[in-house]
């Protein structure tokens, strides 16, 4: 068991939560507005970030700006709190000691579907990359160091491109930092890329997918730290034109293409998308098969018909993971039946409260 306990407090649009796990899948249903995405949300603090919605601490809080939140949880023999005093960021605490977010990591994987991501392959490329370190995130926890030590680095580099400061000394230190911090984020991608498709069934459901790192603009996806250290030495004329960095692995994209006529998921139809981005949520948690997995699939059901419907059921129900799922009625679990825990969510003007179903 991964996550055997949750409590929230003035989380969204839960007063108080209370809820005690097992193995099985939980089936979350109820009307729109209702809080079931709230309590998924929830589960997604439980990652390093601001969880799926990408909101900010004060945002999160039932009664406002200036009200807090906190939420508890057991993950296996571990106490994880973490919250946010009125008008702050949020503090982590695993078994009473105060850690960064990044120590999350290393406790739990926790992998996320919402439908904001089923525009994931049209919409820019600042999307993909974003899921493409989640997934990387879920493999190689050491990622988000590396991602922070990246960013750190480039941050300070673009203020002395945007006061324009010309002496090469002030940029060596900082381009050698981006170049192994870059570099290693480089080869985590790739490493991910190749952990996913190996994981992947290839089944008629959800398709398989050939996976790339595209380069974008000023090879995105050189792994090699001195030719990411000379590429930023040569475009320091160009990027201060721009007041910004406009070469390395923050500018990546990724590529995704299936089936036999290797159709770029970009084409593809719309149904065909979902398909594909399931397939790789699916393969991401297989891939972990080996690490404590939270699966949160939010809405999903709504979009499938009832052959995929099934079948994405059978395929979570196999998963070495814990899973989450919302949706607005039980008919859509009704294929679960007794394989998952089914909750009834409804709210009134007092906030959301739970019940259990059948």
């Amino acid at each position: 068991m991964t996550l055997g306990q949750l409590r929230l407090s003035q989380f969204r649009s839960w007063p108080r939560l209370e809820l005690e796990l097992d193995t099985r899948p939980v089936a979350i249903f109820g009307p729109n507005g209702a809080g079931k995405t709230n309590i998924l949300e929830a589960v997604s603090m439980l990652a390093p970030g601001r969880g799926f919605r990408a909101a900010a601490a004060p945002d999160q809080a039932r009664q406002g700006k200036e009200a807090g939140w906190r939420i508890r949880a057991t993950l296996d023999d571990h106490a994880v709190e973490t919250w946010a005093p009125p008008g702050q960021s949020r503090s982590v605490v695993i078994d009473d000691k105060t850690v960064p977010q990044t120590a999350l990591a290393r406790l739990v994987r926790v992998i996320w579907l919402v439908p904001a991501m089923d525009r994931l392959w049209s919409d820019a490329p600042e999307g993909r990359r974003r899921f493409l370190d989640r997934v990387t995130l879920s493999l190689l926890p050491d990622h988000a160091d590396l991602a922070l030590a990246y960013d750190k680095a480039m941050r300070e580099r673009n203020r002395l491109l945007k006061d324009q400061v010309g002496d090469p000394g002030w940029y060596r230190a900082l381009e050698g930092q981006m170049a192994e911090a870059g570099a290693a984020l480089t080869r985590n991608r790739q490493a991910a890329l190749d952990a996913i498709m190996a994981a992947q069934d290839g089944g008629a459901d959800f398709p398989a997918a050939w996976l790339s790192l595209l380069p974008g603009e000023g090879a995105a996806d050189d792994p090699d730290a001195d030719s990411i250290a000379a590429r930023l030495a040569g475009m320091r004329g160009r990027d201060m034109a721009a007041g910004r960095t406009l070469t390395g692995p923050h500018r990546a994209d990724l590529g995704a293409s299936w089936g036999p006529q290797d159709m770029p998921a970009a084409q593809s139809s719309t149904g065909e998308q979902k398909a594909l981005l399931l397939s790789l949520i699916l393969a991401n948690a297989q891939a972990l098969s080996d690490q404590p997995v939270l699966l949160l699939l939010d809405e999903v059901a709504a979009h499938l018909d009832a052959d995929r419907r099934a079948a994405l059921y059978h395929r979570i129900s196999a998963l070495p993971a814990q899973s989450l799922l919302t949706g607005t009625g039980p008919e859509l679990f009704a294929d679960l039946g007794s394989r998952a825990r089914h909750l009834s969510v409804t709210r009134s003007e007092a906030g959301s409260t739970a019940v259990e179903a059948g």
